[in-house]
């Protein structure tokens, strides 16, 4: 299994931008920074699947939560898509490096986890050390666990633990 180095995106507050791994800026609706996180809302041009994207970045979860808003034809019945990485707070922007898991949660019903042979193909490559895939595993078991804890409620997991999430 061939696979891509971490891929990493920056979060300009000033510019009112998000820089996705590629390079490419988009312009971004709204940046609220809390004491917990920041979260983010914009428009996903040219993407077939969904036209709009709300996330919060939560850094001492290393955890991005995502919302996608899924155009016709293309919905899904998950709630929420989780990015498991390093997030790195600056003074005007924030960096998050995906360190490959992801959870799919479906409130009330189960949470699935995704791309374990990703992390574990990028440690084998030398794309990430064995620190990072063993703190990425640990967030996933920290994310698991409060999620189960919680009816695999999101909103309600991080509120137990002092961070309340708003959504569009």
């Amino acid at each position: 299994m061939a696979v891509h180095p971490p891929k990493r995106e920056t979060f300009d507050l000033v510019g009112y931008t998000n820089t996705d791994p590629k390079g490419i800026a988009r312009a971004v609706d709204e940046y609220l920074v809390t004491p917990w996180g920041l979260y983010m809302a914009r428009p996903t041009p040219g993407r077939d699947q969904f036209h709009y994207l709300e996330s919060w970045l939560l850094p001492s979860l290393g955890l991005r939560a995502n919302v996608f808003h899924f155009n016709p034809g293309y919905e899904r019945p998950q709630d929420y898509y989780l990015d498991i990485g390093r997030i790195t707070i600056g003074d005007t922007a924030w960096q998050a490096e995906d360190h490959y898991l992801d959870l799919v949660v479906y409130a009330g019903d189960r949470t699935d986890l995704l791309d374990i042979d990703e992390l574990f193909a990028a440690h084998r490559d030398g794309l990430v050390s064995t620190e990072t895939a063993e703190a990425a595993v640990q967030r996933v078991v920290v994310a698991v666990e409060g999620l189960t804890r919680h009816d695999h409620d999101l909103n309600a997991w991080l509120a137990a633990d002092g961070m309340t999430l708003t959504w569009r």
